[in-house]
Parts: structure tokens; C-alpha cells; sequence
């Protein structure tokens, strides 16, 4: 698995893709729920990296350190998404 840093840091040097996610979802779903797959897959890709990077035994603690941020700041935004694609409902 390999992990590149493309972009500035916020826009990651990615682009969203869409798709079809049936009726019951609106076009503001559609693309948050697009983005909110492509901010789980880049969350998997950073676990993986880091993961390799232990596993090497020749640890960059900076390096490895500026990865576990990142990945938590996915984590943050991930909930942040779905907690706007999901809205709590109090019964």
C-alpha cells in the first residue's frame, strides 16, 4: 500500500465521485454521502500506511506522528458528515 500527499492539505488532491444511491436520498445526500466514502477510504489508506510504516521497524516519529494526526482529523470530519447526513431524531 502506498500513500502519497498530494494537494495543500485541504483538498487532498482528490476528487469526489458520485453515484447512484437510490431514491431515498437527495442530490445534497448523494455528494455528502460521496464524500463521506472518499473521507473513509482516505481514513483506511492512512491506518494502512501507518501500520506499514510500524511494521518497517525503521520508524520516522515525525513522519508517523504527522499520519496519526491527519488520520484523526479524517475521524473528525467522517463524524462531522454523518452526523449532517444522519441528523439525530429523539423519539
Amino acid at each position: 500500500m502506498a500513500f502519497s500527499r498530494e494537494g495543500d492539505g485541504e483538498n487532498n488532491g482528490l476528487s469526489i465521485v458520485g453515484g447512484a444511491h437510490g431514491p431515498a436520498t437527495s442530490p445534497g445526500q448523494d455528494k455528502g454521502v460521496g464524500k463521506l466514502d472518499e473521507l473513509k477510504q482516505l481514513h483506511r489508506d492512512l491506518d494502512e500506511a501507518i501500520v506499514a510504516m510500524i511494521a518497517e521497524g525503521a520508524i520516522n516519529q515525525l513522519e508517523l506522528s504527522r499520519l496519526k494526526k491527519r488520520k484523526l482529523m479524517l475521524r473528525d470530519q467522517i463524524s462531522k458528515l454523518e452526523d449532517e447526513i444522519v441528523p439525530d431524531i429523539i423519539a
